[in-house]
């Protein structure tokens, strides 16, 4: 899976920490868990909000997983008194019941959602919790103006299969219809969060540290930088810079808090 191969740089993702970082502190705030004995972070990253896992529940087994092993180094630096698991979230198994798994931005790199998530909850202990928050902005102009760069230049051919896949996180009510015979409580909401950027061309830095990785990988160097500067001239037509230098980036988020 891509989720699995792609070369995440912290340094890349971690550019736009404190955005990236609100939509995880919402999720974990509608966590209903008092003291949870174990805890997964399914796609942990870096560690960062792994942190603030701890700082939750400072007395339970908190085990971070990706499949990123730069991710995980950056990870055990800052928290080494953890234990990180180096694994493919798709053919991840929690050893023991879980109190609570936590996902943040990473369950829209996997396929098939249908039979993931209802494999996810069996993992769950008695009255534990799933909870998931996944990007839903694929239809914005950031995403699509990739799609529409990839089409455009000589690199198409290349980049055709990323192009065919459906987009990777369904409406609502999909999950809704799949998870609520499962559970005792759920809920499931929508946030789009009006995120304010600087710097130079910020909305291809944003993607350039997930959805957009994808893309520039299968380039060589100067094709690369070819579909960047491609890329950002499409986005600054979408995404102007406003007078104080910021540029306004609306963001979807889709949450999901179930408890077995």
């Amino acid at each position: 899976m891509l989720f699995r191969s792609m070369s995440w740089n912290p340094q890349q993702y971690l550019k736009f920490s404190q955005p990236r970082l609100r939509p995880a502190m919402d999720l974990l705030a509608r966590i209903p868990s008092a003291e949870p004995q174990v805890v997964y972070d399914l796609g942990c990253g870096a560690g960062n909000v792994t942190a603030a896992l701890v700082n939750r529940w400072p007395g339970a087994k908190i085990i971070g997983v990706d499949a990123s092993a730069t991710m995980l180094a950056q990870a055990a630096r800052t928290l080494p008194q953890l234990q990180w698991v180096h694994q493919a979230l798709d053919g991840w198994q929690a050893e023991r019941p879980a109190d609570v798994i936590y996902s943040n931005a990473a369950l829209h790199w996997l396929p098939d959602h249908r039979r993931l998530f209802p494999r996810l909850v069996a993992m769950l202990s008695p009255g534990g919790v799933l909870a998931v928050q996944m990007p839903r902005n694929f239809s914005a102009p950031s995403h699509t103006l990739i799609e529409a760069t990839a089409r455009a230049g000589p690199w198409h051919g290349r980049l055709a299969s990323l192009l065919a896949a459906a987009a990777p996180v369904a409406e609502p009510q999909f999950y809704y219809s799949l998870l609520a015979p499962l559970a005792a409580s759920l809920d499931i909401w929508e946030s789009e969060y009006l995120q304010v950027l600087s710097g130079e061309d910020p909305v291809k830095e944003w993607t350039k540290g997930t959805w957009l990785l994808q893309f520039l990988e299968r380039l060589d160097p100067t094709e690369r930088a070819d579909f960047e500067a491609d890329y950002a001239l499409r986005l600054r037509a979408a995404y102007p810079r406003r007078a104080d230098g910021s540029t306004l980036f609306p963001f979807r988020r889709l949450f999901i808090v179930l408890r077995k």
